[in-house]
């Protein structure tokens, strides 16, 4: 517990709100997109600029105070149950350089703001699925973007970063600079190695785009599942897919139309004109009669809508892992688990195509691991009662099914972290090992130790 007259030293020295439980701002400053995980710090600074972040590092350092990161709660994995929560979502500088195609963002800047700015100059950005999530946070744990295919992951466009480390110094670090181990670890290593204030990123000009998504019944999830499985073997580089399996709870937050229904969810994207993509998504127009299409040309502005994540926060539990290939027989027993007149109690499984972009070296070494795999699965439900047993069984279900074809995982989609911990790490062993170094030269405290933490190596 950190004593009151240790917060007011701190206090005194920063511009930004610090708040302890029972006080106004706390609630605010600790929630996260997932209501299910609770975080419950000794404190929470919401921090007004960067040297709020030093004074706050610096104060952690010298009192031997854990510290946890946050913006906008959607990178939370752990319950933060002890130290120190620093608030980023105040840091809301954004420019965009249209001649230098770049863009720089404060840590609470959010994806939507920069395609807002980003858009009218004809650039787009390694942006994911939704425009609610965060910049820095989405990049720090490699991102995995829309137009994956196309760009790769969204660590492959960062160029410069500005960090405060563990010892309460800002840094600007980048590629060919003296910290060059501390870029690599930034962009892969989530938040492991201090508090990211700034970064700059690539972007990307684009002249058309088309994209939308086509809506199955139920019924349809096998023959949906089969054409998807061929149809995908065929997409070139430049074009993303993804089918989701849906199963909507009856339950007064969801549109009425969605309430108790379970289609399935095609999403296609791609950098192109119409004519190219009416000819790509033609035989998945033809796998079965759809409920909705709303595939065409599009305003990037709208690419939210393709996957039409949830806004507000959700009380959920999740699984995700990277496939090494999707063969009949795995796809056979994820319609039994999830398919037509499964009932299952999973929300939404999500099998992404991988490869492109995806798959090629990144020009400065990263710490992203699974750039070999074929696909990317992924399942949630609704982490409250009645369901959350059924939730919990059914994702374990879902891993035991998988777990033949499994190759890694990405640590943006591990979710909160399981009771007893992980059973494996979220990077590649050689990966791993270059965390750990990173973490022994500039956290040797471990006082950054929460999500999904890289441990210090043992002696």
């Amino acid at each position: 517990m950190i004593q009151d007259s240790d917060l007011e030293a701190l206090r005194s020295v920063v511009r930004g709100t610090l708040s302890s439980p029972g006080d106004p701002e706390y609630a605010a400053a600790t929630a996260g997109f997932n209501p299910a995980l609770t975080q419950r710090p000794d404190a929470a600074l919401g921090a007004v600029n960067a040297e709020d972040v030093e004074h706050a590092v610096q104060w952690a350092a010298q009192h031997g105070v854990p510290v946890g990161i946050q913006a906008t709660g959607h990178g939370a994995a752990t319950e933060m149950d002890e130290g120190l929560m620093i608030n980023t979502s105040r840091l809301q500088d954004l420019t965009v350089d249209p001649d230098a195609q770049s863009v720089t963002v404060g840590a609470g800047v959010r994806w939507g703001q920069v395609l807002d700015q980003a858009v009218p100059h004809g650039l787009t950005a390694p942006h994911g699925s939704s425009g609610r999530v965060g910049t820095v946070g989405y990049a720090t744990g490699g991102g995995l973007p829309l137009m994956g295919r196309a760009l790769g992951f969204a660590t492959d466009h960062v160029r410069s970063i500005d960090v405060v480390t563990p010892d309460g110094r800002l840094r600007h670090v980048e590629a060919d600079g003296e910290d060059s181990a501390l870029f690599t670890a930034l962009r892969g290593g989530k938040g492991n190695f201090g508090v990211i204030t700034s970064m700059t990123l690539d972007l990307t000009p684009y002249q058309e785009f088309y994209g939308g998504a086509i809506m199955y019944p139920e019924a349809a999830g096998p023959e949906v599942l089969e054409a998807f499985r061929d149809w995908t073997a065929q997409l070139p580089s430049d074009a993303s897919a993804s089918l989701a399996f849906l199963h909507f709870p009856d339950v007064p937050f969801l549109p009425e139309d969605r309430r108790g229904t379970s289609p399935v969810h095609l999403r296609f994207a791609l950098f192109g004109s119409q004519e190219q993509g009416d000819t790509l998504i033609e035989p998945m127009r033809r796998a079965a009669q759809p409920i909705m299409d709303t595939v065409g040309p599009m305003n990037y502005l709208d690419v939210g809508s393709i996957h039409m994540d949830p806004d507000e926060p959700v009380p959920s539990m999740e699984r995700a892992t990277l496939l090494t290939s999707l063969p009949e027989e795995l796809a056979d027993e994820l319609l039994n688990q999830i398919g037509p007149g499964s009932k299952t109690p999973l929300a939404l499984t999500e099998i992404r195509l991988m490869g492109g972009a995806l798959a090629t070296d990144p020009p400065v070494e990263d710490s992203i691991s699974g750039r070999g795999a074929a696909f990317h699965i992924w399942s949630a439900g609704l982490n409250v009662p009645p369901v959350a047993d059924a939730t919990a069984a059914a994702l374990e279900r879902f891993g035991t099914a998988v777990e033949p074809y499994v190759a890694g995982s990405l640590v943006n989609f591990r979710g909160p972290a399981r009771d007893g911990g992980e059973a494996f790490p979220a990077w590649e062993p050689e990966v791993y090992g270059r965390l750990q170094t990173a973490k022994a030269t500039y956290d040797p405290q471990n006082l950054f130790r929460f999500s999904h933490p890289v441990p210090l190596p043992q002696a």
